[in-house]
């Protein structure tokens, strides 16, 4: 089993950045695809950003692409996720996942993912 737990959320104004952490316990995740998803109210969970397993590939949706960072430090077993340029329609709840499947490409969809966290909120206001 692996357990993750998101932390670094809170409140910002907009343009602002904030650095969102994903730590994993239980097992290592150095061979998992990681990624980040969030869900604001009244939506459905969508895709923010995933990275392969050694980090070589990154995947950003295009609302925040240039703007957010996904990055990973297996020695630490933690993901990171880098937000600048915050915007008001960032804010939701922000969640990390682990895919323990190999894949040719990193996996878009909240059903691909095996392992959940448990949220961290995001706020940006305008």
């Amino acid at each position: 089993q692996v357990q993750l737990v998101e932390s670094g959320g809170g409140l910002v104004q907009a343009g602002g950045s904030l650095r969102l952490s994903c730590a994993a316990s239980g097992r290592t995740v150095s061979s998992y695809a990681m990624g980040w998803f969030r869900q604001a109210p009244g939506k459905e969970r969508e895709f923010v950003a995933g990275i392969s397993w050694d980090g070589s590939s990154t995947y950003y949706a295009d609302s925040v692409k240039g703007r957010f960072t996904i990055s990973r430090d297996n020695a630490k077993n933690t993901v990171y996720l880098q937000m600048n340029s915050l915007k008001p329609e960032d804010t939701a709840v922000y969640y990390c996942a682990a895919d323990t499947k190999w894949r040719r490409v990193i996996a878009r969809t909240s059903n691909e993912y095996d392992y959940w966290g448990q949220g961290t909120q995001v706020t940006v206001s305008s």
